[in-house]
């Protein structure tokens, strides 16, 4: 049986932050069963430095990321998965599998508020990566 990863697309509002993180947790622990990007509905021109510091916090280097926008992302690649962080509704021409998370945005909050909803999105991960490893076993 080939080896397929579960390719995973998380998807915030400017892809400065949210996205960014869960992007970076499914770097870190789960390449074995997913493919990883991220974007947004309205990125922003650059990752947050609050975002950077955050995930360096947990030695998770995201500084090779950048925001980009859901047509730019998709045009190349096709998702098996949307994880929709973003609080709107998706596009209507969108037909990937999706799941929403209720994650608040922590752009221009404080250090702490950065730190629950990174630790929020890195449970939120591990869970999706403990799910993709549970189903490549029963398959």
């Amino acid at each position: 049986m080939p080896d397929s990863k579960t390719r995973v697309l998380f998807l915030c509002i400017g892809n400065s932050c949210r996205s960014q993180m869960a992007e970076g947790f499914a770097h870190c622990y789960g390449q074995d069963v997913m493919i990883a990007a991220s974007a947004g509905l309205w990125p922003a021109l650059i990752v947050q430095p609050d975002t950077i510091h955050t995930m360096d916090e947990k030695n998770i280097d995201i500084r090779a990321q950048f925001p980009k926008s859901l047509e730019h992302i998709s045009r190349n690649t096709t998702f098996d998965l949307i994880v929709n962080m973003s609080g709107h509704e998706l596009p209507e021409d969108i037909a990937t599998p999706s799941r929403d998370w209720d994650v608040d945005d922590p752009i221009g909050e404080d250090e702490e508020t950065y730190a629950a909803v990174r630790d929020k999105i890195e449970n939120l991960v591990m869970g999706l990566i403990l799910e993709l490893r549970r189903a490549r076993k029963l398959g």
